[in-house]
């Protein structure tokens, strides 16, 4: 018979495998991949959630891009990794080029780099952190240390990923020190708090949701080792729906749950993209689906409602 593993990785590729997208589906509010071609007026993009297909965005001057800040037009290479956000009508509205993520907890501190355990599902990484971006990050990650939580943005390089900015601000915890919510603590029908994003997700799976409380029990999906968070939350299976909403602009969409959220669920922090959010992470979104949701991929999250099933009366998918 196949190990739990095995079994765990067929139950995923069965429910996630991106089937051949409809028109309708292929002109979704923000999509990821990698770049083939540009020119001053359209992309041409290889959209990671349906296996590759090409797929055509128009663009004007208006059209923003980021490349580690501010880009322009000569930052869209072919090859290189992108999130675009569409306006009406479907014009790229935002670009986000080869931009990443790394959160996570400190495993060593060396001179101008960090090492980081980002978790049982997406490895360690090597982050460089530039001189003229040393300062910032320190201000919002005053413990540069062992034990201590980091979340950066970045950008690609030949080296590896690149800070280019904090993307939260750093709990004042080391991680073995995550005290956990009351057992009496009641479970909320909605939850409240932070909603961020993840990198490192291929073609594999479509856009989708890391939660922090998956079932560790059975074929769940959920990681033993994965702390309680500071937040109460109701235990969900990999495949599971939830609704998304963004507080902060008002955009809502039902996602799968598609991943553990074995980091998130050490963050017990706040948000605040346009108020201050409860504690807690709540969802960390694929980098499309956060945008497709109004986020700002460089700003690092929105105050969130998130709820088990599909929207009821709320705003549809983007």
């Amino acid at each position: 018979m196949p190990t739990t593993h095995l079994r765990r990785a067929a139950h995923r590729r069965a429910l996630f495998a991106a089937p051949e997208a409809p028109e309708a589906d292929r002109r979704a509010r923000a999509i990821s991949g990698i770049l083939l071609d540009a020119s001053p007026h359209l992309l041409v993009v290889a959209e990671a959630a349906a296996r590759g297909a090409e797929t055509r965005i128009p663009m004007s001057e208006d059209t923003a891009i980021w490349h580690g800040g501010r880009g322009g037009p000569a930052a869209l290479r072919p090859g290189r990794s992108v999130v675009v956000r569409r306006a009406g009508g479907g014009r790229a509205e935002r670009i986000w080029v080869d931009i990443g993520r790394v959160s996570g907890t400190i495993l060593a501190c060396g001179r101008g780099a960090v090492e980081v355990d980002m978790g049982p599902h997406r490895g360690r990484a090597h982050v460089v952190i530039p001189p003229s971006v040393l300062g910032p990050v320190l201000v919002r990650h005053p413990r540069l240390e062992p034990g201590y939580l980091l979340d950066v943005v970045c950008v690609g390089s030949p080296g590896g990923p690149q800070a280019v900015r904090p993307g939260t601000s750093q709990p004042g915890y080391r991680v073995a020190d995550l005290a956990a919510p009351a057992a009496a603590a009641p479970v909320p029908r909605e939850l409240r708090g932070t909603a961020t994003w993840f990198g490192g997700v291929e073609g594999e799976w479509r856009d989708g949701a890391s939660y922090p409380a998956v079932d560790s029990e059975g074929d769940a999906g959920g990681c033993a080792e994965a702390p309680s968070g500071c937040a109460p939350m109701p235990y969900l299976s990999i495949g599971s729906e939830i609704t998304v909403r963004n507080e902060c602009g008002g955009r809502a969409a039902a996602v799968p749950v598609i991943e553990c959220g074995c980091t998130a669920a050490r963050f017990c922090d706040r948000c605040v993209e346009c108020d201050a959010s409860p504690r807690g992470r709540i969802v960390e979104l694929t980098p499309a689906a956060f945008a497709g949701l109004g986020g700002d991929l460089t700003a690092g999250c929105f105050n969130a409602t998130v709820r088990p099933g599909a929207p009821g009366g709320m705003e549809g998918p983007w």
